[in-house]
């Protein structure tokens, strides 16, 4: 199906994952119009882009598929945790 798996046994990236991928590398940097394009171009709404994009990442195929992208998202999911934790009074949860 894809090369993403290798026959590792791992899941595979499905055709939209894959697609949700190579968005989120040329995705606009505005939200508005970031939130227009997923509309026009994967035909789904921008919370179903974001809950499968958290999923995507945490698959070895992604990371296979495009490893810098996955990188880059995860280093940025853990910042937004960072700064969640600090505002909440808790910077030192979880160190």
């Amino acid at each position: 199906m894809t090369s993403a798996g290798e026959g590792n046994g791992l899941e595979e990236l499905s055709e939209m994952d894959q697609q949700i991928l190579d968005f989120e590398a040329h995705a606009p940097k505005a939200i508005a119009l970031k939130e227009k394009a997923i509309r026009a171009e994967l035909d789904i709404s921008p919370v179903r882009y974001h809950q499968r994009l958290n999923v995507i990442v945490e698959l070895p195929a992604a990371l296979a598929y495009n490893p810098v992208l996955v990188k880059r998202l995860l280093r940025k999911r853990g910042e937004r945790e960072e700064i969640r934790r600090a505002a909440h009074g808790n910077p030192d949860e979880e160190h």
